[in-house]
């Protein structure tokens, strides 16, 4: 009989440097090792030191060039040119890997790489493997870029609203924002179309959703591409908790504030605290912090705030002293553990594609206040399709004033919509285990992956 070692697929694992990216990657990694897969998690130099922590019995981690390491300077990472350096750089260091890694005890059969990465397809085919791409966003956003891309949806936008295949009517706010406005983050918006590419050559198609949430869309991408759900990637604990030691992330580029969330936390009643966080990378002006300050002041609820430290200059002067008996500032804080808190009554955010999949696996209703990118397309579905949130409605200027912040806040902490929202967020969080969970729909995707390899 073959030994376990030589019938054992490997599998590498390619996330984008950023940390909305490894983390559902790095779960996804854990996901196919419990299905007994050897995966290797291939990190770039630019994280290096945050990725050797994840280093576990179940997950190998290989450090490759990104070029960061260099002293060549860019405009700023929006740029066609640091990209093309990026892509430069890790085609030749991956590649280098895996002809080293063909030579050894357990040759790489597969290449999961980032779907902004579409040029890892053509490296690994051309080495032998086979790959795929993971789209770290959410399937309603993948189509929308991909009609982009062809062109069926037209830019600029012509008219106000917007009609596409097996989705609601959108308005300009709704889709991305590189939509509606094309002239802002030219060369981003160019990598996040690029990454439809070579789309049709995929066998896999890796998607961070689970089939119960967007089964409109998802049919609609499944009759075209061999689209596979294989989410929600968080934590197993939070969820089916058949995996050991599935506790965290394991990655944070920023330092928890851990027991000062937990310890207020318990002190708090049940559903009584507005957790608010707007992510890594959000950044919002002084005028905006301002009047989230105001807003949160007037509502008089509880509150858990993350204010990362270079945001934390553009709190009023005395806003944490004025507010120690209501809230609490912190500069991280564990994500997870915080939505999975009782005390926690809604979630304040930015819509990421992560943080939206947490709440919804946790049960938390939202307060959406999208910034950019794919956020905008996410607080379109939290307030319409899933119906687990409200909303806040920009001013002419596109600025949430503390009247409007105020009003949301109180609409789902004490309005008529709560119990229902509470109720529909109950709902998703049972199916988004049952997705996971076994013979869910995510996990016998994952199942037939590896057992395909």
């Amino acid at each position: 009989m073959e030994s376990q070692t030589q019938t054992q697929p490997h599998i590498l694992v390619l996330p984008y440097p950023i940390q909305g990216h490894i983390n559902p990657m790095l779960q996804f990694s854990k996901r196919l090792a419990s299905k007994g897969a050897r995966v290797t998690l291939v990190a770039t130099t630019s994280i290096s030191e945050s990725v050797k922590a994840i280093a576990s019995h179940t997950i190998n981690v290989e450090i490759i060039s990104d070029g960061s390491t260099e002293s060549k300077t860019f405009d700023s990472s929006d740029s066609d040119e640091y990209f093309e350096h990026f892509r430069v750089r890790v085609s030749q260091s991956l590649t280098k890997l895996i002809e080293t890694q063909k030579s050894s005890k357990h040759p790489p059969k597969f290449v999961v790489y980032d779907s902004v990465m579409p040029w890892a397809l053509n490296i690994a085919r051309e080495l032998g493997l086979d790959a795929a791409p993971f789209f770290t966003q959410s399937g309603a956003v993948n189509a929308i870029y991909y009609h982009g891309y062809k062109g069926t949806l037209k830019l600029p936008l012509e008219e106000p609203t917007v009609s596409l295949p097996s989705m609601p009517l959108l308005g300009a706010n709704d889709l991305p924002s590189f939509m509606a406005d094309t002239g802002t983050y030219r060369a981003l918006f160019r990598k996040i179309l690029n990454q439809l590419s070579n789309i049709d050559e995929a066998n896999w198609i890796f998607c961070n959703t689970f089939y119960e949430l967007e089964d409109e869309v998802l049919n609609w991408m499944t009759s075209q591409w061999p689209v596979k759900t294989i989410g929600p990637n968080i934590p197993s604990i939070y969820l089916d908790k058949r995996l050991e030691d599935d506790k965290e992330y394991g990655l944070s580029l920023f330092k928890p504030e851990v027991d000062a969330c937990m310890k207020w936390l318990d002190t708090m009643e049940a559903g009584s605290v507005i957790y608010i966080s707007f992510g890594s990378l959000a950044s919002l002006g002084a005028d905006q912090m301002e009047e989230l300050t105001l807003g949160l002041k007037n509502s008089n609820c509880h509150f858990l705030w993350v204010v990362r430290d270079s945001e934390h200059k553009k709190l009023p002067a005395n806003f944490v002293q004025e507010t120690t008996e209501k809230g609490l500032v912190v500069s991280w804080c564990n994500q997870l553990e915080v939505l999975a808190h009782k005390a926690i009554g809604c979630f304040m955010t930015h819509c990421g594609w992560n943080s939206t999949l947490e709440a919804l696996s946790l049960g938390v209703p939202m307060v959406a206040m999208p910034q950019w990118t794919d956020q905008r397309t996410n607080a379109k579905f939290i307030v319409d399709v899933w119906k687990v949130g409200v909303r806040i409605k920009l001013d002419g200027k596109g600025f949430a004033n503390k009247e409007e912040i105020e009003l949301c806040i109180r609409e789902i902490m004490e309005g008529e919509s709560r119990k229902e929202m509470k109720k529909n967020s109950v709902k998703w969080k049972k199916l988004a285990i049952e997705a996971i969970d076994e013979g869910g729909s995510s996990d016998k995707n994952i199942e037939e992956f590896v057992e395909k390899l």
